[in-house]
């Protein structure tokens, strides 16, 4: 596709996004025109934070990724943290490129769970909303190192995908119904990586009820899927 067709046709579906819903499927199809596999909207975390899942506001990833990559403690070894801090365009890096790395100094451990999830080419970029709260937008893939003229077109067009989520989590009131005891606990056990099959034999619930359970959860956390729900429900700190 090229490139004014696909600005085109990006630019549209981010304007037409009026719910976290939408500017997910944008992300979504974001990451993918441009060849990568994986997105993540995390919100800046604290200093002492030590676990990547309390700060995603947003991702396709896997849950396993993500679980091992706090299992492992990593947060605070990526270094990529006080890069973005001090630098506002679009950050490109491919893993395996060694003299074009940009000075990336990855801890052997990461950089395999990189390559094992085929994260080997990545570029990331610092965000931040009206009210000063710092985002960070990353994306993830196995493709060949991106053109200057690909970084300049996706980082604009970030921009853009930004600009109409923070618009909406702005015009959110926050959560529009708590959770009931009973869907925290299946939040719960999805967030330690049990299945519907296995919560429904701890619980004593059928898969259909836990299913249902599941399903509410996700719509009154305005999320799209079970790993957004767990990495919300974990940054509201529902569960623990």
């Amino acid at each position: 596709m090229i490139t004014l067709e696909r600005q085109s046709i990006l630019s549209s579906e981010i304007s037409a996004a009026d719910s976290r819903t939408g500017i997910s499927s944008a992300l979504a199809r974001i990451t993918h025109e441009f060849g990568f596999r994986y997105f993540m909207l995390v919100k800046v975390p604290p200093a002492d934070e030590v676990l990547l899942a309390r700060s995603i506001v947003d991702t396709n990833l896997p849950r396993d990724y993500i679980r091992e990559f706090d299992r492992r403690r990593l947060l605070r070894k990526c270094p990529l943290s006080p890069i973005l801090a001090e630098f506002s365009l679009p950050y490109c890096w491919v893993l395996d490129e060694r003299d074009h790395a940009n000075g990336l100094p990855f801890p052997p451990e990461l950089a395999e769970l990189q390559r094992q999830y085929e994260m080997t080419t990545s570029l990331a970029m610092a965000m931040h909303s009206v009210d000063s709260t710092g985002f960070r937008i990353r994306i993830d893939g196995s493709r060949p190192r991106l053109t200057q003229v690909e970084i300049n077109e996706i980082g604009m067009i970030l921009l853009h995908a930004f600009g109409v989520f923070d618009k909406i989590r702005r015009a959110d009131k926050g959560v529009s119904a708590p959770l009931t005891t009973r869907e925290l606990e299946v939040v719960r056990w999805t967030a330690q990586g049990k299945t519907s099959a296995e919560i429904g034999q701890i619980l004593s619930l059928s898969d259909h009820t836990v299913n249902a359970y599941m399903t509410n959860a996700i719509k009154k956390l305005d999320c799209v899927n079970r790993t957004q729900l767990v990495a919300k429900a974990l940054r509201l700190r529902l569960i623990i």
